[in-house]
């Protein structure tokens, strides 16, 4: 396998309930929520002491960027480090609303679509080595992502027409194959060039059609899944024989019905079902990549993607309905729905399919993980160490370091992705960090040397 660096943004679905006669509009929710950051001398764009990033997006979106991270597992770790992050400044808005009188509980949702219909985004960032043929292999890729959402899509359901269950609910909202645009359209694959890292070296594959999942298998899956064909691709694997006809026409009616395998039409004239282009896709990466070093979770997400296609080809979910969004989902709605009496249209349907991506309180997914009904790949003692502490093999294991140390001594910091940098007597001193992979650098010790021994009065946060 080809060492690379990876990271998923996550926009938050944002609701205030039971806020009484005074509703709490998103926006003033999305205040509250950040208020306990913009206090503390900062902004509503907060880099962690675990290397990532919190923010408030464009509409209101709170969003959050995990650390630079080269193993699937320290992935996961940063990803749910998020929620716990949110969930905890969900909690001290509640405290705020009850104090001031309002009343009302602050929900997040690990989801990409609200019931009027607006999308919001779950991004994956792959780092690739500069070549000349870029647009060649991001134009090769898209087959692969579009037809992906029948493993990782975290299923919906379409209300339109005949009720009924859909693999990815983003799925609808691609506008366009590839593009460098992100406002006025959504391509599947952003190709605007922003490495955040030595830009002679390296670009960023900034990846926008997936869903955001709740299942930690599944984001395990997707993120191996194109790590491993990234791999391929770069040792010389040609898929360009794979091209689909309409990749837009392609991802809407493959999300029209779970548990489907469709036919698709390649641009070269062939077809073949869904499950055998995703086949086919992992029967090359396995023959050009050498996972005699693989993790023994990369052997595992390896073992999930071929027992995924077994799934859907031939309807047994049994196969994965602990692992995968979609499956574990449908069941959870199911037995709801036998129980209660209620069909796909019923408004107690529609809340706990919301529920389910709720990451506030106690959530319907830790249920799930505790009875048994949905795999938990992560530790719980991990996740809490990760929420403060940045993985140790990347460039935000620096990044983490000098934070931490400002904020412990109070000093003013100014961070972004390859760039860091400490006020100092009069003036900024700032680092600039190319390499993703670097986890050791003097300027960075000699900063954190500054920080410890400085005598001078302490300092508030810029």
């Amino acid at each position: 396998m080809n060492r690379r660096i990876f990271g998923i943004e996550t926009e938050y679905g944002l609701l205030c309930a039971d806020a009484g006669d005074e509703p709490v509009s998103v926006e003033l929710a999305a205040r509250i929520l950040f208020k306990p950051l913009v206090e503390s001398g900062r902004s509503s764009n907060v880099y962690w002491r675990n290397g990532g990033r919190i923010y408030l997006d464009v509409g209101a979106h709170p969003e959050y960027a995990t650390a630079e991270c080269d193993r699937v597992e320290d992935l996961l770790l940063q990803d749910r480090a998020g929620d716990y992050l949110f969930a905890d400044l969900a909690r001290r808005a509640d405290e705020a609303l009850a104090n001031c009188g309002t009343g009302g509980k602050i929900h997040l949702f690990r989801n990409n679509e609200d019931f009027e219909g607006h999308s919001f985004g779950c991004h994956e960032n792959y780092l690739l080595r500069r070549r000349s043929n870029f647009r060649q292999v991001v134009d090769a890729l898209v087959s692969f992502f579009v037809t992906r959402q029948i493993l990782t899509g975290a299923g919906h359901i379409h209300r339109d027409g005949k009720p009924r269950f859909g693999y990815s609910s983003r799925a609808i909202h691609m506008s366009d194959a590839v593009s460098s645009a992100t406002t006025r359209s959504r391509p599947i694959i952003n190709t605007r060039d922003e490495p955040l890292a030595d830009a002679s070296e390296y670009r960023r594959l900034h990846v926008i059609v997936g869903d955001t999942n709740v299942s930690e298998s599944s984001t395990a899956l997707k993120v191996v899944m194109t790590d491993l064909l990234l791999s391929a691709v770069e040792n010389g694997v040609r898929i360009e024989d794979l091209a689909l006809k309409d990749p837009l026409a392609s991802i809407r009616a493959i999300d029209d019905e779970l548990g489907s395998n469709i036919v698709v039409e390649l641009e070269n004239g062939r077809t073949m079902t869904v499950v055998a282009l995703q086949r086919e896709l992992r029967r090359r990466v396995l023959d050009h990549v050498d996972l005699d070093s693989a993790s023994p979770l990369v052997h595992r997400m390896v073992d999930l993607w071929d027992r995924g296609l077994v799934a859907v080809e031939t309807g047994e979910h049994g196969l994965i309905n602990t692992e995968l969004d979609w499956a574990i989902k449908r069941d959870l709605i199911v037995r709801f729905m036998e129980r209660s009496g209620a069909d796909l249209l019923d408004p107690r349907v529609s809340r706990l399919e919301l529920a389910y991506h709720d990451i506030t309180g106690k959530t319907v997914a830790e249920r799930l993980e505790e009875s048994g009904a949905m795999v938990r790949l992560t530790a719980e003692a991990d996740t809490r160490r990760a929420m403060d502490t940045p993985p140790a093999s990347t460039r935000a294991h620096l990044r983490g370091q000098l934070i931490a140390a400002a904020e412990q001594h109070r000093r003013d910091f100014k961070a972004e992705w390859k760039e860091i940098g400490l006020f100092s007597g009069e003036q900024w001193t700032s680092v600039i960090l190319p390499d993703p992979f670097a986890t050791e650098d003097p300027r960075i010790d000699e900063m954190i040397e500054k920080i410890q021994t400085d005598n001078r009065g302490p300092r508030v946060f810029a």
